[in-house]
C-alpha cells in the first residue's frame, strides 16, 4: 500500500472517531466547559515549551483545571489522538498538522501559535561527505510522513536522489522511533538520519556521527517552524476561556526560555529525565539547546514550504491552507503584555 493510502486509511478511520467525539459533550460534566486539559507533546528539546510548561506548572497556574499529558514519538501518531477525541491539544510539527487538515477539510485542527524554530540535522557516519554518497545507504526517519520524513525525501529529491515509502530507491528511507535510531546507528545497522534535537546531538556525540544537512540552511533566513501548537476546533469552539489560558501558559513558558536558557535548559532535562528515565549528558544537552529558537511566532511562511514538500514527494495531496491558523486569541495574549501581534502570513 502506498503511503497516500495509508495516510488516507489512518485519516478515514481516526475521522469517524473524531466525527463521534464531537457530537459528545465537550466535557465529562456535560456543561460546555472542560474540566481538564488533555495536551500532547514529544520528549524532544524541539517540544522545549511543553517540557518546561509542565515541569514549571505553567499549564497547572494558569488554566486552574488538571492537566492531563499524553507524549508522542511522531506527528502522525499525535494526530491520530486529536482525531480519535484522545487529547485536546499538541504541540506537533509542521506536516503531520497539514495532514489533518487537509484529510478533515480543514474541520478538525488550528494551528494557535509557534513554539520552535531549527534543531533538526542529517546525521552520517564518518565517511559519508555528500549527497552522492547516500546511494545505497539507509537513513531513519521518526516516521512514514511525519515533518523530518518529508523533509528527508524533498532533499534527497532535489539531489537527484530517489526514494520509495517501502524503504527502496536510491536511498533507503527506514522510518523507527528516535531512541532505536540511537542504537541502529550506534550498531551500524543505518547509515545516518534526519532528526530532531537532541537526537541529533547524541548521534554526533555518543556515537561519532557527522552533519551533513543542517535543515535550517535550507530555508530563508535560516528560520522554519519545526514545533507549534495545534487544538481540536471543536475543544477550542467550546472552551475560549481555556484556550486564552493555554496560551497565557504558552508565551510564559517561551519567555522563561528566552530569558533564561541555563536554567530552562536543566529544567527541560529534568523533564526528560522523568519521561525516559534517563537525563541528557550536559554536553548533549548544550549542543542541543543552542541550535534551537523558541518563539511564540509559527513562522507561517515555512508551513506553506512543507506542504508545497509534502506534495512534491507524493505524501499529499495540493492543499489549501487558508484558515488554519487561528492566532487572534495568541495575539490577545501578546498585547496584554505589551507584546508585537504575529501574523499568519
Amino acid at each position: 500500500m502506498n503511503a497516500r493510502r495509508v495516510l488516507a486509511a489512518l485519516a478515514a478511520t481516526a475521522l469517524t472517531a473524531l466525527a463521534a467525539a464531537c457530537g459528545s459533550s465537550a466535557s465529562p460534566a456535560g456543561d460546555g466547559a472542560a474540566k481538564e486539559l488533555r495536551l500532547g507533546y514529544f520528549p524532544n528539546i524541539t517540544h522545549a515549551t511543553a517540557l518546561v510548561g509542565v515541569e514549571k506548572g505553567f499549564y497547572a497556574k494558569h488554566l486552574g483545571v488538571p492537566v492531563k499529558t499524553s507524549t508522542f514519538n511522531a506527528g502522525p501518531a499525535a494526530i491520530e489522538a486529536v482525531f480519535s477525541g484522545a487529547i485536546d491539544a499538541t504541540y506537533i510539527g509542521p506536516n503531520p498538522a497539514i495532514n489533518a487538515w487537509e484529510k478533515s477539510k480543514g474541520k478538525a485542527i488550528n494551528i494557535v501559535a509557534g513554539a520552535a524554530s531549527g534543531g533538526v540535522y542529517l546525521v552520517v557516519k564518518q565517511g559519508i561527505n555528500s549527497p552522492a554518497d547516500l546511494k545505497g545507504k539507509k537513513i531513519a526517519t521518526p516516521q512514514l510522513g511525519n515533518t523530518q520524513d518529508v523533509a528527508l525525501r524533498y532533499w534527497l529529491d532535489s539531489k537527484g536522489l530517489k526514494t520509495d515509502t517501502k524503504g527502496g530507491g536510491d536511498v533507503h528511507i527506514v522510518p523507527q522511533e528516535n531512541a532505536q535510531t540511537l542504537q541502529t546507528f550506534a550498531t551500524g545497522d543505518i547509515d545516518g538520519a534526519w532528526v530532531p534535537e537532541p537526537f541529533a546531538s547524541r548521534l554526533v556525540i555518543e556515537s561519532k556521527g557527522k552533519i551533513l544537512q543542517d535543515e535550517r540552511d535550507l530555508w530563508p533566513n535560516k528560520q522554519f517552524v519545526i514545533t507549534h501548537l495545534i487544538v481540536r476546533q471543536d475543544w477550542a469552539k467550546a472552551n475560549p476561556d481555556l484556550l486564552k489560558k493555554l496560551l497565557e501558559a504558552h508565551v510564559e513558558a517561551t519567555k522563561y526560555l528566552n530569558d533564561d536558557p541555563a536554567a530552562a535548559a536543566q529544567t527541560v532535562n529534568t523533564a526528560i529525565q522523568k519521561l525516559t528515565q534517563k537525563p541528557l549528558k550536559p554536553e548533549v544537552l548544550a549542543s542541543a539547546f543552542k541550535n534551537i529558537t523558541f518563539t511564540n511566532d509559527p513562522i507561517a511562511s515555512s508551513l506553506t514550504g512543507s506542504a508545497d514538500h509534502a506534495v512534491k514527494v507524493g505524501l499529499l495531496k495540493p492543499v489549501d491552507l487558508n484558515g488554519i491558523y487561528n492566532l487572534k486569541p495568541l495575539n490577545e495574549v501578546l498585547a496584554a503584555q505589551g507584546q508585537q501581534s504575529i501574523s499568519d502570513r
